[in-house]
Parts: C-alpha cells; structure tokens; sequence
C-alpha cells in the first residue's frame, strides 16, 4: 500500500445545482490485489474496501459486516447516474433530507427483504 498526500487539498463542487457541495481531495491510496482497508467511524462502524487482481470488493458484505456495523446500503440514480452509498441506519432522517436536496432517488434498498426471493433462487442458507 502507498498513499500520497494532496497538499493543499484539491476543492471542488458537486452535487445539484440549487445545493452544492464543496469536497476536498485530501489523499489518494494505492492498494495492490489482496490488500484491504478499513474505513472507521468515531462510534465504531467499519467500511472495507478490498483491492483484487480484477477489480475491488467496493463494500464488505451487504447483508453481513455492513448491517453488523449499523448500515444499509443501497442503489442510487442521480441525473442517470447510478450510485451505491452505505448509510448509517441512526442518520436516515439527515440522508433522506440529503437525497431530496440532491434530487436522488433510491432504486433498490439491497441488504433487505426484498432479496429474500433471490436468496430462495440461489439456494442461500
């Protein structure tokens, strides 16, 4: 793993235009296959992101260690951008004023029962 310090930090906008959001470009990392980190929050949550020879786990297991850590997660569109983001279950009121702001709308919850026929279809234990 290597990781290289943006000093001083790139800002930029993002987000709709009735409510932008300035976000600063603080680091970027460099992980090589079979390298994991973790993403940790004052009160305890974790968020792994594992780096493969084909890609990246972009997310521990949705309906595992994310719903343990206190999280959903789901599938979001954004002017016909298609987005996952991990929620903390305690801030749903501040994410669904978020997603209202940003004029996004959630397509699918992916860690609930919804997935239940799928887990029947896979033969999930």
């Amino acid at each position: 793993m290597n990781f290289k310090t943006i000093t001083p930090p790139r800002k930029f906008e993002v987000g709709s235009n009735e409510q932008r959001i300035q976000l600063s470009h603080v680091m970027d990392l460099f992980l090589t296959p079979d390298e994991q980190l973790t993403l940790k929050t004052e009160k305890g949550g974790e968020v792994d992101i594992c780096r493969k020879e084909w890609g990246y786990y972009a997310t521990p297991s949705l309906n595992g260690r994310l719903k343990k850590f206190g999280y959903k997660s789901c599938l979001v569109d954004s002017r016909g951008r298609r987005y996952i983001h991990i929620v903390e279950k305690e801030n749903m009121e501040v994410y669904f004023d978020y997603l209202s702001q940003q004029n996004m709308k959630v397509i699918a919850w992916l860690d609930d029962e919804h997935f239940a026929d799928l887990d029947e279809k896979l033969e999930v234990k």
